[in-house]
């Protein structure tokens, strides 16, 4: 048995809709299938999800919410005309579309979180009653029914471990395709709280996991994972095995094609994960396994980079003989309730590095005056902008000389490094560099290893 899950833009239209259809039909292993919103259907299109997240605004704002309800529901109807399908099939997504604005939520936090979570939702509704009318039995499951149990923190939820025995129970005997929305849980109290954005990845891996599938496949729009980002290196070479170690390190730091908590579920299960194109589904696409099933040809496998995190810089003299020096610092932290990336140190020097998207101004500032008080640094410097770039590959493992041959290339091209770290499980080195060289870093390294 399979899960498969379908991205956004593979269900952008009624077009796309009709090829996630014939994917499904043609092999009946593909017994569950986890679906997102609708996603951009041209490139400068608005995906479903974030016209939602307009309606929940606006209803905070208590503004007039009737054009931007007509144009979701305007979403979901032109999939349903693509078909033919009767308008009275649609009678019951326009009214919940309608009554989201009429609940009562515990907080705004959970009101974004509802709205947010019913692109999948009614797609996953309207999904069913297309496969069913083409022809092909299908159930809509509510997440709640599957046993999708979330713990009460509303736009970044987890999973609580129970809910596998829950799903472990779905009846899969029938010859009906279970079609279940993807991004979102409930809590214990039945509010809807969803995983981060991009969370679908994560329900399908759940649900995998919780029915021991032989198999995740996670349809997208691209027919692999190449081993550096195409935007930068005109056609990358892709990667065609790779171990959940290697996905996870990778798509924390760039790598878009996946989700990142995804993997967790993948692993603990051990279920194999295939990316495949929806656009091309006979193309085999980058399977993501157990490391011991994977042979490496070349000591990297992947490049990724992401401009998304600011720097703390700290320096001050015998920093390292201080008992409780980063102690202290952590306790800092938690008192603004910040989370770090990273920290690497050294004897008179520390970094930390953060996610900024996690960051309000507020937070930083706090941050900030009470290290300047309480540490006393000698310098201490914030750095807006700050740029990762992974390299990651299982064949680094106590190879000599791996250092070496991905940082020289940047010396020749006069890149200087803000921080190197190598990661304790030896198949991953971080640098540290300005964005605006960013580009220029990856392609260096990307020739060295891959082009030599």
């Amino acid at each position: 048995m399979k899960v498969v899950k379908f991205g956004g833009t593979s269900l952008a239209d009624g077009t796309q809709l009709k090829r996630v259809f014939d994917i499904i039909n043609s092999d009946v292993d593909r017994k569950v299938v986890v679906v997102s919103a609708p996603g951009k259907r041209f490139q400068d299109d608005i995906k479903v999800t974030d016209l939602l997240l307009q309606y929940a605004q606006a209803t905070i704002d208590d503004t007039d919410t009737k054009e931007i309800i007509q144009e979701i529901k305007q979403r979901y109807h032109a999939i349903a005309d693509y078909f033919q399908m009767p308008h009275e099939h649609l009678t019951q997504i326009d009214a919940q579309i309608d009554h989201l604005s009429q609940k009562h939520y515990r907080s705004f936090d959970y009101l974004k979180a509802a709205f947010a979570a019913h692109g999948e939702y009614l797609n996953a509704q309207l999904i069913a009653k297309v496969f069913t009318h083409l022809g092909m039995p299908a159930k809509f499951i509510d997440p709640k029914d599957a046993g999708l149990l979330v713990n009460d923190r509303p736009l970044s939820a987890s999973l609580e471990s129970s809910s596998y025995q829950k799903i472990a129970q779905l009846d899969l005997s029938t010859s009906e395709r279970l079609i279940i929305p993807g991004f979102f849980g409930y809590t214990a109290r039945g509010d809807i709280a969803t995983f981060s954005r991009g969370g679908s990845d994560i329900t399908g891996a759940i649900m995998a996991r919780g029915l021991n599938a032989d198999l995740y496949e996670n349809f997208t729009d691209v027919s692999a994972i190449y081993a550096v980002n195409p935007n930068i290196i005109s056609n990358p070479l892709p990667i065609h095995h790779m171990s959940y170690d290697e996905m996870r390190e990778l798509s924390y730091a760039g790598f878009a094609v996946f989700h990142d908590e995804a993997i967790i579920p993948a692993i603990q299960g051990g279920i194999h994960i295939n990316i495949k194109n929806t656009n091309a589904p006979d193309e085999p696409g980058t399977f993501i396994v157990p490391p011991t099933e994977v042979r490496h040809t070349k000591a990297v496998t992947g490049i990724a980079s992401s401009n998304r995190f600011a720097a703390l810089y700290l320096h001050r003299y015998l920093l390292n003989r201080e008992v409780g020096f980063t102690l202290k610092i952590l306790e800092i932290l938690k008192r603004h309730n910040v989370s770090y990336e990273h920290m690497p140190s050294g004897i008179d020097d520390l970094t930390i590095i953060f996610d900024k998207s996690l960051l309000v101004q507020e937070q930083i500032d706090g941050m900030i005056a009470d290290i300047t008080e309480e540490i006393k640094p000698d310098t201490l410097k914030w750095l807006p902008n700050y740029s990762i770039i992974m390299i990651v590959g299982e064949g680094m493992r106590n190879r000599v000389g791996a250092l070496t041959e991905i940082v020289s290339p940047l010396s020749k091209q006069g890149i200087s490094l803000q921080m190197v770290n190598q990661g304790a499980s030896e198949i991953s080195i971080m640098l540290g560099i300005q964005p605006d060289l960013s580009d220029k870093a990856v392609s260096a390294i990307y020739n060295q290893v891959f082009t030599d």
